[in-house]
């Protein structure tokens, strides 16, 4: 077994979300004036590659702290939606059928433009591609900083998605390294929040 890493590296002044609170992380402490090394780090719960809990979204979901760890292992299979392009919608065709798999791994090319302008043109969910998803039980995954379009008029495919109890976990990295099927482990900082930035990688 392959451990693959998805994960974005947490920084000072990585791109974030727009209005999300900026990520920092500065010394606290040093050996010259204290002998040992402590950092402080200073983010949103939404940082980086994340994972989402329903009470993102859903005035009555459920947060992190409702969640085992075994909840954050997924049997995934990638969808390849790249032909989408610049603020195209994907729509339900991209969604298997497939009673074995627990997650739905959204590729739409966007983990290129991580930090450029183009960012928060990424492609996105249909709305009746969401609740596909949703009825179907799947958790979904995205390489994109959303499965919504970001600064779109609403958030839908979250709605769906975490209205249903699933998870969502955004800004994956590195899927040009997993194949079709495989298993992702996506721990986050276990805090009972919204949200929290996580370790993703793929067992393959």
């Amino acid at each position: 077994m392959t451990l693959v890493d998805l994960t974005r590296r947490v920084e000072s002044g990585m791109p974030v979300y727009p209005g999300d609170p900026d990520v920092e992380v500065e010394p606290h402490a040093d050996f010259e004036a204290d002998g040992y090394r402590v950092s402080r780090l200073e983010l949103g719960t939404h940082a980086g590659t994340h994972v989402d809990a329903p009470s993102h979204t859903e005035p009555d979901g459920d947060s992190l702290g409702a969640f085992d760890a075994d909840d954050f292992r997924f049997d995934a299979r990638l969808a390849d939606c790249r032909d989408a392009g610049e603020n195209g919608l994907v729509g339900p065709d991209a969604v298997p059928d497939d009673p074995s798999i627990e997650m739905v791994v959204f590729r739409t090319g966007w983990e290129t433009e991580w930090g450029t302008d183009r960012m928060t043109d990424h492609p996105a969910l249909a709305p009746e591609t969401a609740r596909l998803c949703a009825d179907r039980g799947y958790a979904v995954a995205t390489d994109a900083l959303s499965p919504d379009p970001t600064g779109g008029d609403g958030v839908p495919a979250h709605r769906a998605i975490l209205g249903a109890g699933r998870l969502v976990v955004e800004n994956l990295r590195n899927l040009d390294s997993v194949p079709e099927r495989f298993e992702m482990l996506a721990f986050p900082i276990r805090v009972d929040a919204d949200g929290a930035p996580a370790r993703v990688v793929a067992a393959v």
